[in-house]
């Protein structure tokens, strides 16, 4: 059993540059693995505020950190043309030295597909738009020219030059949890899973129909990385769990009962946590802190739990 990945999710609304960029360099200094962004446009919970783009804003931060992957969780696959969206990952692979993280899923929030203009699809639609752009992306980074002809999508000896860095290209995690095509969609065509904070719940039954769908296209499930969206409290004194678990629930309410399915408590209860979680198959981490970017939070994560797996 390999060690564990930890990112952070850091915040991209109502906050200053200036502020995110000293948050990702202190994860890029003290071992973190990944930063990551969520792929919206509007802002969640509430609509018009300052939000960044995270492609852009990971363009960005490519230039002033070194070691830190940088990630969407997840991209949003109908807001960007694949071919172009290709072409994209495969610039910030070379200008960051091979430092994508590549996680994409079919789209949810369908106010900003409306207030941007973009179609709004059925689910089953959405997926199978997804699996096109997974092939053509896939294409892009490997082939000399592309050319694919689908229902959704279409190249025609398309070249993406330069190639990725990483060989033999990006790896491509899907991020959901639908059981007849979204899960489907990962066994045939995803390096990596990752299980969105809605289904963690349910991660048992979510990965034995993985795990099925694997068998029915004779895919070995050992060779997909499973990663988890997750919330971390953490706490040096027990003592001061209750209040800042009840601040984290108001918060995070959308991962469910946090304190059952949150990474909790001291760094000994955390280390705790992992352990079990690994010995489920999961071995990387998106981590919502629960006082956001919090540097002292930060810091104690990966002083007193992330050495524990090195």
């Amino acid at each position: 059993m390999g060690r564990p990945e930890f990112g952070v999710m850091l915040r991209q609304q109502k906050i200053d540059f200036e502020e995110i960029k000293t948050t990702a360099q202190l994860c890029d200094s003290i071992g973190y693995d990944s930063v990551w962004f969520y792929d919206h446009v509007l802002g969640q919970g509430i609509i018009g505020i300052d939000i960044y783009e995270p492609w852009t804003l990971m363009s960005a931060l490519s230039t002033v950190t070194q070691n830190v992957k940088l990630g969407t969780m997840v991209l949003c696959n109908l807001f960007r043309h694949p071919p172009l969206l290709a072409k994209m990952a495969s610039t910030l692979d070379v200008i960051s030295k091979g430092r994508v993280e590549f996680a994409m899923g079919a789209g949810w929030f369908e106010e900003e597909f409306r207030a941007y203009g973009y179609q709004f699809p059925s689910a089953k639609e959405r997926i199978e738009m997804l699996k096109e752009a997974a092939i053509i992306l896939k294409l892009m980074w490997t082939e000399e020219t592309a050319t694919f002809r689908g229902r959704y999508y279409s190249v025609e000896n398309a070249p993406c030059n330069p190639k990725p860095v990483q060989r033999p290209h990006i790896p491509i995690c899907i991020g959901g949890s639908g059981e007849n095509f979204l899960l489907r969609a990962v066994a045939e065509l995803a390096d990596e899973w990752n299980c969105p904070a809605s289904s963690a719940v349910e991660f048992d039954r979510k990965q034995s129909i993985l795990r099925s769908h694997c068998e029915e296209i004779g895919r070995n499930m050992e060779d997909i990385t499973i990663s988890q969206q997750t919330v971390c409290v953490l706490v040096e004194d027990r003592k001061d769990l209750p209040e800042k678990l009840e601040k984290a629930q108001r918060r995070y309410g959308f991962f469910g009962n946090i304190e059952k399915l949150g990474i909790v408590g001291t760094p000994e209860d955390c280390v705790k946590k992992i352990r079990a979680d690994m010995e489920k198959g999961i071995s990387k981490y998106t981590i919502f802190f629960s006082d956001v970017m919090n540097p002292k939070t930060i810091e104690l994560f990966a002083k007193e739990v992330i050495p524990e797996f090195r």
